[in-house]
């Protein structure tokens, strides 16, 4: 009999917990976020609302934020779509745009899928305060077209496209719906980067305007090899006009032999906004373009860093100084055996140092890059014809030709550009999930400012990340705040964009619109301790609840505000308030029952998944570590006893331990049957009928059979000791153990009817009630 209950037992603590005991490496070394949301969850808190369009899926592209029209405008598969900032899935305008029939047949001649051969928006951008610029990719014909958004002040909202003013999109849009292309306008020009041909051989830089046209040199892989774009940025240099700078950002190809053949690189390439191109020699080509390698890179022994080259996601955080923005970029590896990203930070004194440094020069093909020691001409090639060079040249149709020479000659700088601390502030292996998008939100705390970066990934999550520099160790330290489903289906997010304003995410994928809010403080918990452990810089305890954080000066009503993001400390924080002593103190009581010689587990949970759980044995006043040995293991389920002696009873705290914090969360009695008493139970004499009595013997389930009296009272007995909720799968157990071979069969013949019985009645219910017990088990 013994024997028995040991499998039982057995069998039951498996169930519970096995894949806990089998989980991965990789899963046991990532971070755990304070708060982990899935898509029912965000619904349900009323946190997110998802726009898909009327055909259930926007093959997106691209987004566009407008606060001042307090509209997101979005360029998706064939047509463009207005949402409201508020809700972005209440009354959406529509513009359908597909491509014509006419074009649709032609790409399908060319050998294209019927997939492509749509009109993907790529390029959108508000050309005025009444109407954007938008282009297309036409079926492989690419087509632009002014939008008309209307303003502001006027009640009528219009969203039309304006159909007698469509034209070539050709090199300001790629054919390809697949093909990388970045974009940035200003001033009514647009700089674009992209591959202008049907074949994607001519990769370019591009300046489009009424006045000019400008581009990189054709077919000198030099200037670009095999581009990947990934970000454009007009950034000003100071208050001259005429010396603003646009920056792109890409990877591309490394054409030097000392890298290798398959080498990538992350490149920032320069040109002035108002570069005309020369007079006489590079014609419509750009004479201030210069390029730069962009590192991030972990330190490692003996000074051997390892590089992460593939970019994958720029953000310019814009501050009050729009001279001198932050630029977040997102790495991965181009290693097939190791998958890592990187999130690297870049101050724009970097990156004006490394443009103003040396000129790369190499002597042959098979030479080294060395800095150019000789002259270099005035006006210094890469600089911009403004008052900063002196007011000599008003275009660069002005400059001599021996600058020229020499802007085509050099292209690339020597130094690279540097990340701040000289390493990432963000370190991921997240196995087989992908990081795909990076927005950054810069946010006052009560102990200073903090980056709270929002990470997208390839299965619909977003990732809400602070990272915290330690001067004195030169380390940083992540921390993992929340992890946010946003979308049903684990599809890759394309698009992130942040409105501080509203307190808004607003998150594009090929499903839809995702509009998410950055916060929602009162789910890190009810006390003081919890909020101030959470270390969010968005939150803080004022006096009631979790809530969010105002800087000193805004609602100065609310004077009581605890929140220490740097340190969590909340000890220091949150002692000395009565209620918070009261919440510490309070835990979940229950009595465990457990069988002599057989496995039992004291489940505790804390209320954060990065807390470390310590149990104590409570003898009196006194109580005392429980160690972990070869009969006693710790999960992250509980506190397992792989065999129980009777010295085991007693009362069993589990607290949990977080930054110096420590609060009781379970207290377990924990009851030892002896074997003696199960056997017994086992046992026990049932009435016949005739008056005698006989050995009662192990019941055998069966639903089509009515069960007496005492078969009932046996089935309360002895759930007492295995626990209500694993029902089911002792039921399972018991039938495979106990039941004749004639009896199991006929179980099965009336299994189908019972499990009908029991999806009716599941469907009959609500989710959170629990389903009912099967006949036999009904009077337990």
């Amino acid at each position: 009999m013994a024997k028995a209950g040991e499998r039982l037992a057995l069998v039951w603590v498996l169930l519970q917990f096995g894949t806990v005991l089998w989980s991965s490496p990789c899963a046991a070394k990532s971070s755990h976020p304070r708060l982990r949301l899935s898509h029912k969850e965000l619904w349900e808190l009323n946190r997110t609302r998802v726009f898909q369009g009327p055909r259930g899926g926007l093959d997106l592209s691209t987004m566009l934020l407008d606060e001042y029209q307090e509209r997101l405008f979005v360029g998706a598969r064939d047509g463009l779509f207005s949402l409201s900032l508020e809700r972005v899935d209440a009354e959406p305008r529509e513009v359908h745009w597909p491509s014509t029939d006419t074009q649709v047949e032609e790409c399908l001649m060319q050998g294209r899928e019927k997939s492509e051969c749509g009109n993907y928006i790529k390029v959108l951008h508000q050309y005025n305060k009444t109407h954007l610029l938008a282009c297309g990719t036409g079926a492989f014909n690419p087509i632009c077209a002014f939008i008309r958004v209307g303003h502001q002040a006027k009640q009528e909202r219009l969203f039309k496209l304006e159909a007698d003013h469509i034209e070539s999109g050709r090199g300001r849009c790629p054919f390809d719906p697949r093909s990388s292309c970045v974009s940035t306008f200003s001033s009514g020009d647009l700089f674009i980067g992209l591959y202008t041909d049907y074949w994607e051989n001519d990769a370019a830089l591009c300046r489009l305007s009424n006045r000019s046209y400008t581009r990189t040199e054709r077919d000198d892989r030099r200037l670009l090899n095999e581009p990947k774009f990934v970000r454009a940025v007009l950034i000003p240099d100071n208050d001259d006009p005429d010396d603003d700078k646009v920056y792109y950002f890409f990877t591309e190809r490394a054409v030097d032999a000392e890298s290798g053949n398959n080498a990538v690189y992350t490149r920032i390439g320069r040109v002035c906004a108002n570069d005309l191109g020369g007079q006489r020699m590079m014609v419509n080509k750009w004479t201030s373009f210069v390029k730069t390698r962009l590192i991030c890179s972990v330190p490692g022994p003996q000074g051997i860093d390892t590089h992460l080259d593939e970019l994958e996601d720029v953000f310019v955080l814009k501050k009050k100084d729009e001279r001198n923005p932050e630029i977040f970029g997102l790495f991965r590896t181009t290693s097939n055996v190791f998958k890592g990203y990187a999130v690297c930070v870049y101050r724009m004194d970097s990156i004006r140092a490394a443009f103003n440094g040396p000129f790369a020069h190499k002597a042959g093909p098979d030479h080294h890059w060395t800095a150019f020691d000789g002259r270099v001409p005035f006006p210094r090639p890469g600089s911009c014809a403004s008052q900063m060079n002196g007011g000599h040249f008003s275009s660069s149709k002005e400059y001599p030709d021996e600058v020229l020479r020499f802007a085509r000659d050099h292209p690339v700088m020597l130094q690279p550009v540097l990340p701040l601390h000289r390493r990432p502030v963000l370190l991921r292996a997240d196995g087989d999930r992908r990081l795909t998008q990076v927005a950054v939100d810069r946010v006052e705390a009560e102990d200073g400012h903090y980056d709270v970066l929002f990470i997208g990934t390839d299965d619909a999550v977003i990732l809400k990340v602070i990272t915290i520099y330690n001067k004195d160790t030169d380390t940083m330290e992540e921390v993992l705040l929340e992890e946010l489903q946003v979308f049903k289906v684990p599809v890759p997010i394309t698009e992130i964009l942040i409105s501080t304003k509203r307190q808004q995410l607003y998150v594009g994928s090929e499903m839809g619109v995702a509009q998410v809010k950055v916060h929602q403080c009162d789910l890190y918990g009810s006390a003081c301790a919890d909020c101030c452990l959470a270390r969010d810089p968005y939150c803080a305890w004022d006096g009631v609840t979790c809530s969010r954080y105002f800087p000193a000066g805004l609602y100065a009503k609310r004077r009581f505000r605890r929140q220490d993001v740097r340190h969590g400390n909340a000890v220091q924080q949150c002692t000395g308030l009565a209620a918070e002593a009261e919440q510490s103190q309070r835990a979940e009581e229950r009595m465990v029952y457990g069988v002599e010689n057989n496995s039992t587990l004291l489940e505790c949970k804390p209320r954060s998944p990065q807390a470390r759980v310590l149990w104590f044995a409570q003898r009196g006043a006194d109580k005392d570590e429980v160690r972990a040995n070869d009969r006693v293991v710790k999960t992250p389920h509980g506190l397992l006893f792989l065999k129980l002696r009777r010295a085991d009873a007693g009362t069993y705290l589990c607290e949990s331990a977080e930054h110096g914090f420590v609060q009781a969360v379970a207290r377990v009695t924990l009851e030892v049957l002896e074997e003696e008493r199960l056997e017994e139970l086992f046992s026990k004499a049932e009435p016949e009928e005739g008056g005698g009595a006989q050995p009662r013997a192990p019941p055998c389930p069966n639903p089509g059979l009515r069960q007496g009296p005492a078969s009932k009272l046996w089935y309360k007995e002895f759930l007492q000791l295995i626990g209500y909720s694993n029902f089911h799968k002792v039921e399972e157990y018991c039938e495979r153990v106990w039941c004749s071979d004639r009896k199991r069969k006929k179980l099965k013949s009336l299994q189908p009817k019972w499990k009908y019985s029991q999806a009716q009645e599941k469907r009959g219910k609500g989710q959170g009630e629990r389903q009912r017990m099967p006949r036999h088990a009904s009077g337990v």
